[in-house]
């Protein structure tokens, strides 16, 4: 995902294009020294669904709100629960009228964002209730209501990352997913699209139309979505039992069913095939206003207005589109773990763009990719991909979640093999789809699918600051037929445990030999027995290490 807006989400406009983009805005974060993710869990409860009513009008941005919150208890003797919503303040935020369970009100307080609700009995573990919460007010955030290009009003939902709060009492944090229902009252000139699949429509007879989406899957809080405008909506048929969908402004009905139309068949396709069955009902492709990039909403991504249909979309379109299998379906257990979201969808887009474009253009995404690491690094020489400094949450994405944890899935699949990557990855998403995963959890699964400890690739490419630096050369000894290297590790800090390729070219020629070597200390010696002298030896021939190399021949 990538939004320019206020948080930075996906491969943008394209591979390349992207890069840029996030590097302009990435490059800005800070360091923190905050904690790791802080979010106050309650774990005597368990969202199990939500169902939003909500009115919506052109006459005001006030919005008026309905939600019922099915709940499951588990533990016993529960006082009271806590859901977020914002509060009140400035003339924005939401207030709260009434909260009802079982048609009798309860207390509750609305303060610091935080809806307290007291239960009216003691709660037991196993027991279920629902709980209505009634409540209006103008989003500060979450939903944003504003015109699009063409100068029509239009309401576009922005939860990411903890901002469904801002319209929507819930449990706001992946944790605790759930599923979803929205009912849309509004002017009947609107079209509606949300998460799931469409119950009703109905004309109300005043002007005003509802519309009702289903979502029977669990997902995170942010990934709830709600789109209203004037669209163009094309059914594009099944893929792998899906049904495709294109939403776009009425202007640009043809170009916009057009854009979407092939990327999205190879992408649903492909990831369908290499990783497992797709987990939700539709998958719509919808434009929307005041965004850059996309938001991966789960069967409704969200493409920015300006980043579509006049640029590139395959990177875009693949990236999203793998969202729906990383982060959504399988989604991290905390903040702290968002590598497991934008890793994966960077690498597995890169994925797609080998089976589909080839091994060249694989190599060279990598390359670029590898260039951001570097200039990330040196910007932010603390940073590491699983930072632990989430109290923050504008410190959620920087470049290296995306960049370096597509590379370490890029080593990791270079360790094991192809194989056992490809069998891992099936495993992991087969185990926690629809549920939540630490990286823990992704470091078990591919243990046990390669039969090796990786414990220590974990740590060094994902908690440790920085990428290795290597030095050295090689010259080739007749008199003992080898090819002697040294090779010193530069960077600060403790020596990497880094596997490697040798290239050897002979007379030339494009055919080369591959020798493997592993360099765990600061400064190492190896010898390449070889009857005739190379005319050329190169470090990591295939691109296949995370490095800072510099190789010459002495």
């Amino acid at each position: 995902m990538m939004t320019i807006m206020t948080s930075c989400r996906t491969n943008g406009v394209g591979w390349s294009r992207c890069l840029l983009l996030l590097q302009c805005l990435c490059l800005s974060l800070i360091v923190s020294n905050a904690v790791a993710d802080t979010y106050p869990r309650q774990p005597g409860i368990d969202a199990l669904n939500y169902i939003f009513r909500l009115t919506l009008s052109d006459d005001t941005d006030e919005i008026e709100g309905e939600a019922t919150i099915d709940l499951r208890f588990i533990r016993n003797d529960l006082a009271d629960l806590t859901l977020d919503l914002a509060s009140a303040s400035g003339g924005k935020g939401m207030r709260v009228s009434e909260v009802l369970s079982g048609g009798a009100s309860l207390r509750f307080t609305h303060e610091s964002d935080r809806l307290r609700i007291v239960l009216n009995s003691p709660a037991k573990a196993g027991e279920r209730r629902q709980f209505v919460v009634r409540y209006r007010g103008i989003p500060a955030s979450g939903l944003r209501i504003l015109k699009n290009k063409f100068g029509e009003r239009c309401f576009f939902s922005e939860n990411w990352p903890n901002n469904a709060r801002q319209w929507l009492p819930m449990i706001d944090h992946p944790y605790d997913k759930a599923m979803s229902e929205f009912v849309i009252t509004a002017p009947a000139k609107y079209q509606v699209v949300a998460n799931g699949l469409l119950q009703e429509e109905t004309d109300l007879g005043d002007g005003r139309r509802l519309t009702r989406w289903k979502h029977s899957v669990p997902i995170a809080s942010w990934l709830n979505a709600v789109g209203v405008a004037q669209f163009a909506v094309h059914h594009a048929g099944p893929v792998k039992g899906v049904e495709l969908q294109t939403w776009v402004y009425h202007q640009e009905r043809d170009a916009g069913i057009a854009y979407f139309e092939t990327t999205s068949r190879q992408a649903m396709e492909f990831f369908s095939d290499y990783v497992g069955p797709y987990s939700y009902e539709k998958l719509a492709n919808v434009e929307a206003a005041g965004f850059g990039g996309g938001t991966e909403h789960a069967s409704a991504i969200f493409y920015g207005e300006n980043s579509i249909i006049t640029r590139p979309g395959t990177g875009l379109i693949a990236h999203e589109i793998a969202h729906q299998w990383f982060g959504d379906a399988v989604t991290e257990k905390d903040w702290d773990d968002v590598w497991l979201s934008e890793g994966f969808a960077t690498y597995f887009t890169l994925l797609f763009t080998e089976h589909y474009q080839g091994r060249d253009a694989f190599v060279e995404g990598l390359k670029r990719s590898r260039d951001s690491i570097f200039t990330m690094e040196k910007k932010n020489p603390g940073l590491a991909v699983i930072h632990n400094n989430l109290a923050d949450m504008k410190l959620v994405l920087n470049q290296l979640i995306y960049q370096k944890g597509s590379w370490t899935l890029h080593m990791l699949r270079s360790l094991v093999g192809n194989d056992k990557f490809q069998a891992g990855i099936r495993d992991y998403y087969r185990r926690y789809r629809d549920i939540n995963a630490s990286t823990d959890d992704f470091r078990q699964v591919m243990e046990e699918n390669s039969g090796r400890e990786l414990s220590w690739f974990f740590e060094q490419w994902l908690k440790r600051a920085g990428s290795p630096v290597i030095e050295g050369g090689w010259r080739y000894n007749p008199a003992t037929k080898r090819i002697e290297i040294e090779l010193t590790q530069m960077q600060p800090g403790d020596p990497y445990r880094l596997p490697l390729e040798v290239g050897i070219k002979i007379d030339n020629t494009a055919a080369i030999k591959i020798e493997k070597i592993e360099i765990t200390q600061r400064q190492q010696r190896f010898e390449i027995a070889l009857d005739k002298e190379p005319s050329s030896v190169a470090l990591d021939p295939n691109t296949l290490a995370l490095m800072e190399a510099r190789f010459i021949n002495r």
